[in-house]
């Protein structure tokens, strides 16, 4: 007896995508799906190649498929597919190919945000994502040097930027465009006005993921870019230490304010790591953000160390990811990334559940 498609489709109903709360054929993730006989076929489209529960839904789909009465050989084909954020950057005519934009914020400066920003942006890359780095903290445009990009854009049609190419993402900034000892004294409306050509004037193309790194605090570039183009959410970066949790509390009322979801909150510099010993010691205190995390009801994507490799690959322009993919540090972000990934789908599919009125 063949094995029918529709049991195929009900025995892969019950595998449910632990993050989107949704089985899989309802959040549209089952393609390509063809009976032979008695033999089975099928890709499963995940919602992000940074997929963190990618392991628990293969586990669960090859178990459904073997329940499936009368099958013989099945095979699962992985692809992935990020989805944009609903009524989103994909529908804004800034950034019309960018399907998630990601804020990167921190309350205050020196908490290592645009460390964080470039590490995170070259782990999703590395994940399989299309990614581009926006450096929007004008007064002191970082990514330059992290990034190791000496070149200046070019226009290829007298009207926008083509973006710069770095370690498999695509990098803008202020700092392209200035001469490095050029201090940037402008004025509210002056810095909105660039901060908006930088979105709107660059050939982004089409990207899964824009990561912009704010400049700290909550002043006019932050609430700028969080008024004009609609994000997918915030990340937010702290260090342990009192001083800059207050401030990242600060951080959290402004993206509420303006309605943009914080995907979680990222403590770095958590521990400082010997390069001889590889003993750690919490210089800035222990555990600070997440109990903010948890004050808060957000999530707590993680905890990143104070290490030399992490400085070094800022100072050379290659960041710690790429430099040194396999040390733990290196590691660290990747696992960070596919935390964001899977908050920013997250996000996404409960945007685009539709909303049940009360009854009366």
């Amino acid at each position: 007896m063949s094995v029918q498609e529709r049991d195929v489709l009900a025995a892969l109903a019950t595998v449910i995508d632990p993050e989107l709360h949704v089985d899989v054929v309802k959040a549209g993730m089952i393609k390509d799906l063809k009976v032979d006989g008695n033999n089975v076929s099928l890709k499963v489209e995940l919602t992000t190649p940074a997929c963190p529960m990618k392991d628990k839904i293969q586990k669960d789909t090859e178990a459904a498929l073997k329940d499936v009465p009368g099958i013989g050989e099945f095979k699962i084909n992985w692809g992935a597919k990020v989805r944009a954020a609903p009524m989103g950057a994909s529908k804004d005519t800034l950034l019309p190919g960018v399907k998630n934009v990601v804020l990167v914020g921190a309350g205050k400066g020196g908490v290592g945000k645009s460390t964080v920003a470039v590490n995170l942006a070259c782990a999703l890359a590395k994940h399989g994502a299309q990614v581009g780095l926006l450096d929007a903290d004008f007064y002191g445009p970082s990514i330059p040097i992290m990034t190791g990009i000496r070149k200046k854009p070019v226009s290829r049609d007298g009207k926008s930027l083509e973006p710069l190419e770095a370690h498999g993402i695509k990098v803008m900034s202020i700092g392209f465009l200035i001469e490095p000892d050029q201090a940037l004294v402008w004025r509210g409306p002056m810095l909105h006005g660039a901060l908006m050509q930088l979105v709107r004037d660059v050939n982004w193309g089409e990207l899964d993921y824009l990561v912009l790194d704010l400049p700290p605090g909550t002043g006019d570039v932050a609430l700028s870019i969080s008024q004009q183009v609609r994000s997918a959410g915030a990340v937010l970066v702290t260090t342990p230490q009192d001083i800059a949790l207050a401030d990242v509390v600060r951080a959290k009322q402004m993206f509420d304010k303006v309605h943009v979801p914080v995907l979680g909150i990222i403590e770095n510099m958590s521990q400082f790591l010997c390069p001889h010993c590889g003993k750690g010691t919490h210089i800035f205190d222990t555990g600070g953000g997440k109990k903010a995390a948890d004050l808060m009801e957000i999530t707590f994507l993680g905890e990143l160390p104070l290490d030399l490799k992490v400085r070094q690959g800022g100072d050379q322009g290659t960041p710690v990811v790429v430099g040194h993919p396999d040390s733990a540090e290196a590691k660290r972000f990747m696992e960070v990334a596919q935390v964001v990934a899977g908050r920013i789908s997250q996000e996404n599919a409960a945007a685009s559940r539709p909303v049940v009125a009360a009854a009366s």
